[in-house]
């Protein structure tokens, strides 16, 4: 992995160029028992083996020309610096341990994106991340990040990219999707300059290159500016206490368990061109109905609309689902209309409702020069921040980033079908096993089903299909519709002191098995 500055560096290194000497303190404490098969147990051994650490991922606290920092350094060498369940819980226990104290925060992250192994748990970890980082910056805190070569997926599209500056390491590959499974799921490679951190900076989405060697001094010199700027109070609700893990081993996700429907049949099921879509579903359950102009126009990829649905006015904001027979990549300005929406949304004082069903986010050149994975990262903190009561639809295809950016709510509702993975199968089958023939199996292994999605936090209530939303359209509408109007209702009654503080300990236990 070599870049412009030379050899690539281990987290310990990059420390160790940045801190006064002596100057540096972890945090870190042995994570959980594993509870992984005994395939990916040798990995971990070997990965520990290897790198004298036991997660991807080193933080404690430094000093940066005097000035305390605290740190979240990756280690590409541990798993191509993956993030499983115990990696974030690692990340996130330092972001709120630095909110706690006050601190500046520097993340420096090396990573290929979420742990495959982990599947669905691990993805929606990045949600974790991420709304610990908000309520870090909402309390006025600095936040810097320097991407380092490669950092990738999931990482890049949410906790990497939020600093008020971010920073990266000359040649770095930066990006939404890896070569790899781009390569699988498009069928062409990707330009090679396109990820390219010198790239991204003249899109106007990376603040500097930055050498490693002079990374300490430009950080000693923009921490000082940063401290001394006002410190803005937090608006939001008070993090979440940190949950006390439990000791005792939990399930892996594992496969499909009895009564759960079996995932690769859900996935093809959602993919049948005669499944209700975000529009079918709102033609069929509300009572008042604007749409309003979407990018690409009524056939995009998006859906927004002013309408009333169970006697209550909302904003709507869904991902008109994508068939073979009609392509419809989502966006970085699908995105960026998201995010209007929600603050819409806010301004007017509605409740927000995201329908959630995409095979993922547009995968080309141009996308990655869009901002694709910012814009996701940024979807992320708006809506974790959000105000206004927000309710999301899993309604059935829930693939990679574009996806995860419409999921942060109050409560989440999901038809029997439909699933959230960190990539479509095949992707993920590209990643574990070099190619896409595996891609049943993993469905099966990542936990990605609505009823797993329950299990691991995500899901509050699942509607039964009977036994396909293809097979009777208005009926499973109709049932959702109910579901939709109820959940409005309940947050609706809820004071927003208490649904906000709710929120927020939704989302930071996130991805845990229970």
């Amino acid at each position: 992995m070599g870049t412009g500055s030379g050899t690539a560096l281990t987290a310990h290194q990059l420390i160790g160029l940045l801190v006064d000497p002596d100057g540096f303190r972890s945090w870190d404490e042995p994570p959980a028992a594993d509870r992984a098969d005994p395939g990916y147990r040798a990995s971990l051994d070997r990965a520990r083996e290897r790198t004298g650490l036991d997660e991807a991922v080193l933080t404690g606290l430094g000093l940066i020309g005097g000035r305390p920092v605290a740190l979240i350094a990756s280690e590409f060498g541990f798993l191509g610096g993956s993030i499983g369940v115990a990696t974030a819980e690692r990340i996130t226990r330092a972001v709120e341990r630095a909110t706690a104290e006050r601190l500046p925060l520097l993340a420096l992250p090396v990573s290929g994106g979420t742990r495959m192994q982990e599947g669905s748990a691990a993805f929606l970890c990045m949600l974790r991340i991420t709304a610990a980082v908000q309520a870090h910056r909402a309390a006025g805190l600095p936040y810097v990040t320097y991407l380092r070569n490669p950092t990738m997926g999931g990482v890049f599209a949410s906790w990497g990219t939020l600093g008020q500056l971010v920073l990266a390491e000359p040649g770095a590959r930066l990006g939404f999707l890896g070569p790899r499974v781009y390569e699988e799921l498009r069928g062409v490679e990707l330009p090679p300059d396109v990820q390219r951190a010198e790239t991204l900076a003249g899109q106007g989405l990376v603040d500097a290159v930055v050498p490693p060697q002079e990374l300490r001094e430009l950080l000693r010199r923009a921490l000082t500016v940063l401290a001394a700027a006002p410190q803005a109070p937090s608006t939001g609700p008070e993090p979440a206490p940190t949950p006390t893990p439990t000791p005792e081993p939990e399930p892996e996700p594992g496969p499909d368990a009895p009564g759960h429907p079996d995932a690769w049949d859900s996935v093809r099921r959602t993919r049948r061109p005669d499944r209700p879509g975000a529009r079918e579903l709102l033609r069929h359950t509300t009572e008042e109905l604007v749409l309003l102009d979407a990018p690409g126009g009524r056939g995009g990829a998006l859906v927004r609309a002013l309408a009333v649905l169970g006697g209550r006015p909302v904003l709507v904001v869904g991902q008109q689902r994508q068939t073979p027979e009609h392509e419809r990549p989502f966006t970085a300005a699908d995105l960026r209309a998201v995010r209007r929406t929600a603050r819409l949304a806010e301004q007017l004082g509605l409740p927000l409702v995201t329908v959630v069903d995409t095979a993922g986010a547009e995968l080309s050149a141009r996308a990655e020069l869009d901002g694709i994975a910012v814009e996701i990262a940024h979807c992320l903190t708006t809506l974790l921040a959000l105000r206004t009561p927000v309710l999301a639809v899993l309604l059935g295809q829930g693939s990679g980033g574009g996806a995860l950016a419409l999921l942060p709510a109050d409560r989440v509702i999901a038809a029997e079908h439909a699933w959230l993975a960190p990539l479509p199968p095949e992707g993920a089958s590209a990643i574990v096993h070099r190619d896409g023939s595996h891609a049943a199996e993993l469905a099966r292994s990542q936990g990605i089903g609505a009823r797993h999605l329950a299990e691991v936090g995500l899901v509050d209530e699942v509607v039964p299909e009977l036994p396909d939303a293809a097979e009777e359209p208005e009926a499973f509408c109709a049932r959702l519709g109910q579901a939709v109007g109820a959940a409005l209702g309940a947050l609706a009654a809820a004071a927003e002191t208490d649904r906000l503080a709710a929120r927020a300990a939704r989302h930071r236990r996130l991805g845990d098995l229970r």
